[in-house]
């Protein structure tokens, strides 16, 4: 059994970024999108015409500095390797109280399909007030996806339309 990390989000938070559960290099790291490969921390920075940074304590200030949290649909699961579609046994993490202490945000993007298809699957039943909240599929950030960078690049702009 493998479990996600606690969210990264505070009060001011307008949007929630969503993965499906850390990679095996995430865990051994402790660090949301720790393997060098995936471009989460690339694109979130190219997004504020930013250098990435390397120090993980002033990435996740990044992120709240400009109002997005990051968690998990899945509070821990099994799986072998980091593949999602290895996942068995998902448990997801509560996202009616979530929601509840975080009333500011305003948008739920996926990273990649299988976080969208387990909270729709699974969570969206329970999310109060769903119609006042946008729900938004991005392309995958893993290294499994082949996308060129500034095709995801693109798609993940919207996310500024939501912090405007």
């Amino acid at each position: 059994m493998i479990t996600a990390f606690e969210p990264i989000i505070d009060k001011n938070c307008k949007v929630l970024i969503l993965g499906s559960m850390p990679s095996v290099k995430s865990l051994e790291k402790q660090q949301y999108y720790g393997n060098k490969r995936n471009q989460f921390w690339k694109i979130i920075y190219e997004l504020f015409n930013e250098e990435a940074e390397e120090e993980y304590e002033n990435k996740k200030m990044f992120l709240l500095k400009h109002h997005i949290g990051v968690w998990d649909v899945l509070k821990n699961c099994d799986r072998e390797g980091s593949s999602d579609s290895k996942i068995i046994n998902p448990v997801c993490n509560d996202f009616k109280t979530f929601l509840k202490q975080y009333p500011n945000i305003k948008a739920v993007f996926f990273n990649g399909g299988k976080a969208e298809e387990l909270f729709r699957k699974v969570v969206m039943e329970e999310i109060p007030n769903r119609e006042d909240l946008l729900f938004h599929r991005l392309p995958s950030t893993s290294p499994a996806n082949t996308t060129p960078f500034k095709e995801k690049l693109e798609e993940w702009k919207i996310i500024l339309q939501q912090l405007g």
